[in-house]
């Protein structure tokens, strides 16, 4: 689907593709710039994530990014688009047992930046949220398996659900979203069996990354994907580019011509 065709991407669109078995494209996305050139090639959904927290402002975590700061990413991303629909996660601390603060914060994200929907970690336990933000009218996308605002608690990024009894909890969780009305659920870094159990078992799109084949839909960090980051080498990753070093050689041309006369020459004056 090329940019030509400008049907907007719906929840209801996105349960069209499961049924059809046409696979869903995700990246992440947190500036004009990019998101315009991404809608442009087709993708399906954008992700303002709060992994902003680590490739926008260099955090060690997703923890530190403020409610503010991941409407401001939205905000900025919805004015580029024309086609994919817009999901923004709801950072740390925004909805963590309290759904009343849950609400109020996803209506500050969807009045302040336009957004179409929104995203939250966990299973059972946000699970009053799901509900009270679904009540308000706002489509929410779940996330299980690897869930980054819980990193202190898990203590390591390896894969999860790989025991009987948590990959038993992950299959509840999944089913538990899905009959609270969440409208696709992401699934991160666990065994790519148990994933395509999961979206086999479920009518609604499950998006994975780092979760194998068998699912509906696939999601990357963009910065990952293109090859801006260096140092993440999961095991999931294909970096589609190398723009680390492509933008690095850039800005050294540029200096040594800037140094050496050479830029700007005769042509490029007034």
């Amino acid at each position: 689907m090329g940019s030509k065709e400008i049907k907007k991407v719906t929840t209801h669109v996105l349960h069209e593709m499961k049924e059809k078995g046409e696979r869903i494209s995700m990246l992440t996305a947190y500036d004009y710039s990019f998101a315009r050139i991404l809608d442009d090639a087709g993708i399906d959904v954008l992700l303002v994530g709060d992994s902003a927290s680590n490739v926008m402002a260099g955090h060690q975590t997703t923890l530190p990014i403020t409610l503010d700061q991941m409407i401001y990413h939205a905000a900025s991303v919805v004015r580029a688009v024309s086609r994919a629909l817009v999901v923004v996660d709801l950072p740390f601390g925004s909805y963590q047992g309290n759904s009343k603060e849950a609400l109020n914060s996803t209506i500050r994200i969807m009045k302040e930046s336009g957004a179409h929907a929104v995203k939250m970690e966990g299973g059972k336990e946000v699970k009053e949220s799901v509900d009270r933000i679904l009540s308000a009218g706002v489509p929410v996308m779940g996330h299980l398996g690897l869930t980054p605002q819980s990193i202190y608690k898990f203590g390591t990024y390896v894969v999860r659900a790989k025991e009987e009894t948590e990959a038993k909890k992950l299959i509840e969780d999944a089913h538990l979203l899905e009959d609270a009305g969440c409208f696709a659920i992401v699934l991160e870094k666990i065994p790519a069996k148990l994933a395509g159990r999961v979206a086999s078992e479920l009518k609604i799109p499950v998006i994975g990354i780092g979760a194998g084949n068998k699912v509906d839909g696939q999601v990357l960090v963009l910065h990952d994907m293109l090859g801006f980051t260096k140092q993440f080498n999961p095991r999931f990753l294909r970096r589609y580019l190398n723009l680390y070093d492509e933008v690095k050689a850039s800005v050294g041309k540029y200096i040594k011509d800037v140094k050496s006369l050479d830029f700007p020459n005769d042509r490029e004056q007034y």
